[in-house]
C-alpha cells in the first residue's frame, strides 16, 4: 500500500480511545472482506441521530431513487487474485475491530457515473500524450490509434462510457529484415527500473490527458525493469477506490503500457451517508464472522502422553472455522467502484485500512456508506443466469456485444432473430471446477455473435431485461 499521501484531515478523539487518522487516499486493491457486496442487517444507523436527521432522511427518500447495487459487487482496476494482506475469500470469516475512535464523515455525498460515448478528440488527446501519431479510427466498438501489426504502439479506447482504454508499446528484439516477421521484445527487458521521480515525470502528461493530474500516485509496483505508476484520482474532492489508472514506464523512461478510463465522470444523486462506526458494524454483520465472538470454541484434547500444543487451533463446536480478527487502523470516506444497474459507478463508501497482525501487510476493505433504506434490493443472481448487454456494434452478419461480467465466470453470447428484432442472450457459467480463490472483479467484456442475415434496420434487444440496446 502506498505511503505517499497527505497527513492532513485528522479526526481528533471524542472519547479516551486514541483517534484514527482520516486521510484523503485510497489503496489500489479492491477487496470485499468476506466476498461480495455488503448489505446492512438493520435499517437503523445506530448513530443516535436526532429527529432532524430522521426528517432530512425522510425528505431525501422522496427526492432520490433507491440505489440499485448489483448483487455481483463492484469492479476494480486491480488484477485478479489475492493481494498481499487480503483475506482469502474462501478462508475463515473476518471480524473487524477499530484501533481507535472512528470519524462521522460528511453526512451525505453524491454518486458519480460515466455516461454517453467517447469523442474522437478525447482519444486524439490521449494518443498525443502517449506519442502515437495518426488519427483515431473505428475498429468494431472501439477507437484505435497506432499500429496493430508487429512492433509499435497501439491505443484502444472503448467508445461507450466509461471509455476503458489500453495502451501497449513493443520493440523488435533484433533488426527486421525486409519482408520478414520479427519477434517482439518485452518493454522491461535488458534494463533496471527508473526511479519513482522519473516514473512520475513520464506519467504526468498521460495523467493530465485523462483528467487525473491531481491523482494520488503509487510507484511501488515493479515488473522486471518496468516501474508502474498507479494513480487514484480525486472525484468531487473525495479519494476514489477502484477507478485507478496504471502507467508502465520502461528502463529508458518511456511509457510502454497503460490502462484506465477516459470518459469523464458526471455527478449524480446525493445520498445520506452513515458514519464509519455504523459502516464497520454493517461490514461485520455482512461478513461471515457476523461481528461477534465465536461461541463454543474448543481445542482438541491431546492423547495420553502427547504434549499440549503451545498455540492450539481454535475449532468451534459447530465445525466452522473461527473468524480472524483484523484491526482497522484508518478510516477514509471516499468513493468506491460498484456496479449500479449493470454499469460502473463510484458510490459513497468507507475505506478501511486493516491489518491481520501488528506490523503485517495492509489491505483495504470497502463498505458502502449509503443507508440501507436508500438501497434497492439486488435481483437474485442464479448460476448460469443472463447478463445485461450495454451496447453493440454491427458489421455484415456479425454483432459485437458489450456487457459487464466477472473473472470468476465464463460467458457466451447468442442471438434469437426475427423479422424486426435481434434478441441477444448472454449466458454466464461459474468456474465451478476451479478450487483456487477467486476475487469478484468486474470487467467489460465483448463477444461476437453470428447472424443469419445482416442486421439492417432491425432493433437489438437485451433478452435479460427486454430493453433496447444502444449502438456503440
Amino acid at each position: 500500500m502506498s505511503t505517499e499521501r497527505p497527513d492532513n484531515d485528522v479526526t481528533g478523539p471524542r472519547r479516551r480511545r486514541p483517534p484514527l487518522a482520516v486521510a484523503s487516499v485510497a489503496a489500489a486493491v479492491l477487496l470485499a472482506g468476506g466476498g461480495g457486496v455488503y448489505w446492512a442487517a438493520t435499517a437503523s444507523d445506530g448513530s443516535g441521530a436526532d429527529s432532524g436527521t430522521a426528517d432530512s432522511r425522510a425528505a431525501a427518500r422522496k427526492s432520490v431513487p433507491p440505489l440499485a447495487l448489483d448483487a455481483s459487487g463492484g469492479g476494480s482496476s486491480a488484477p485478479p487474485g489475492i493481494a498481499p494482506g487480503e483475506p482469502d475469500p474462501n478462508g475463515p470469516p473476518a471480524v473487524y475491530r477499530a484501533a481507535g475512535e472512528l470519524p462521522d464523515g460528511p453526512g451525505e455525498a453524491a454518486v458519480y457515473r460515466a455516461a454517453g460515448t467517447v469523442a474522437p478528440a478525447d482519444v486524439a488527446r490521449l494518443a498525443k500524450a502517449l506519442g502515437i501519431p495518426g488519427s483515431p479510427r473505428t475498429v468494431g466498438a472501439s477507437w484505435q490509434v497506432g499500429d496493430e501489426d508487429g512492433p509499435g504502439a497501439l491505443l484502444k479506447v472503448g467508445k461507450q462510457a466509461p471509455g476503458s482504454w489500453t495502451f501497449t508499446r513493443s520493440v523488435p528484439a533484433r533488426p527486421c529484415d525486409p519482408g520478414m516477421m520479427c519477434a517482439n521484445e518485452g518493454p522491461g527487458a535488458g534494463g533496471d527500473p527508473v526511479s519513482p521521480a522519473e516514473a512520475k515525470a513520464a506519467a504526468a502528461p498521460v495523467l493530465k490527458a485523462v483528467g487525473q493530474g491531481d491523482a494520488t500516485l503509487n510507484t511501488n509496483q515493479l515488473m522486471e525493469g518496468v516501474r508502474v505508476v498507479n494513480a487514484d484520482p480525486k472525484v468531487g474532492g473525495l479519494p476514489t477506490y477502484g477507478w485507478s489508472t496504471g502507467i508502465q514506464v520502461g528502463p529508458d523512461g518511456e511509457v510502454t503500457g497503460g490502462s484506465g478510463q477516459l470518459k469523464a465522470l458526471e455527478k449524480g444523486d446525493v445520498y445520506p451517508a452513515v458514519g464509519a462506526e455504523q459502516a464497520l458494524k454493517r461490514l461485520n454483520a455482512a461478513s461471515r464472522g457476523g461481528g461477534g465472538d465465536v461461541a463454543g470454541c474448543a481445542t482438541p484434547v491431546p492423547l495420553e502422553g502427547e504434549p499440549k500444543p503451545s498455540q492450539p487451533q481454535c475449532v468451534p463446536s459447530n465445525g466452522n472455522r473461527a473468524p480472524e480478527k483484523r484491526t482497522v487502523h484508518e478510516a477514509v470516506f471516499g468513493l468506491a467502484l460498484q456496479q449500479v444497474g449493470g454499469r460502473q459507478a463510484l458510490v459513497p463508501s468507507w475505506l478501511f485500512t486493516v491489518r491481520a497482525a501488528p506490523g503485517g501487510p495492509e489491505s483495504v476493505v470497502t463498505q458502502v456508506a449509503v443507508p440501507e433504506e436508500f438501497l434497492a434490493e439486488p435481483p437474485s443472481a442464479e448460476p448460469g443466469g443472463e447478463r445485461k448487454v450495454t451496447s453493440y456494434d454491427a458489421g455484415g452478419r456479425t454483432l459485437e456485444v458489450t456487457f459487464w461480467g466477472g473473472v470468476c465466470s465464463t460467458y457466451t453470447a447468442s442471438a434469437r432473430e426475427s423479422a424486426g428484432q435481434v434478441r441477444i442472450v448472454v449466458t454466464e457459467k461459474p468456474r465451478g471446477g476451479e478450487k483456487k480463490p477467486c476475487v469478484m472483479i468486474a470487467k467489460e467484456l465483448k463477444r461476437t455473435v453470428a447472424l443469419d442475415a445482416p442486421l439492417g434496420d432491425r432493433t437489438v434487444i437485451d433478452a435479460a431485461s427486454g430493453a433496447k440496446v444502444p449502438r456503440s
